[in-house]
């Protein structure tokens, strides 16, 4: 698989990774004010099940190896967040952490797209 293949996987998961990023810096925010809203695991589920197909069609690229294992252990600390707030409603800051890791890896991989087709 080459690797401009991955680009719009890698929009799709810049994207997706600072709206979970915002989501989960905003919705703490909130839930401190008096309007009613509440964090939810199911929208952090569906952050992390974009996150995991994207990552999936990066892994199986040929990104380099420093992008891989930057999104894999982003992904991976992602998931650990959420499945200790879906099966034990322990809240950590472990995804803000992979969310910010999403993004970092990434944008890495987005610029060695354009290094490549320079």
């Amino acid at each position: 698989m080459k690797n401009s293949t991955t680009k719009p996987y890698d929009v799709l998961g810049i994207s997706s990774a600072t709206l979970c990023l915002i989501h989960c810096i905003v919705f703490p925010i909130l839930t401190i004010v008096p309007f009613g809203f509440s964090n939810s695991v199911f929208i952090d589920s569906l952050f992390a099940s974009i996150g995991m197909l994207v990552v999936s069609k990066v892994l199986m690229s040929n990104a380099t190896v420093t992008v891989k294992y930057i999104l894999g252990i982003a992904i991976l600390v992602i998931v650990v967040s959420v499945v200790l707030d879906l099966i034990f409603h322990i809240h950590t800051e472990l995804i803000v952490i992979g969310g910010l890791g999403m993004i970092v890896g990434h944008i890495l991989n987005f610029k060695n797209h354009k290094k490549k087709h320079l």
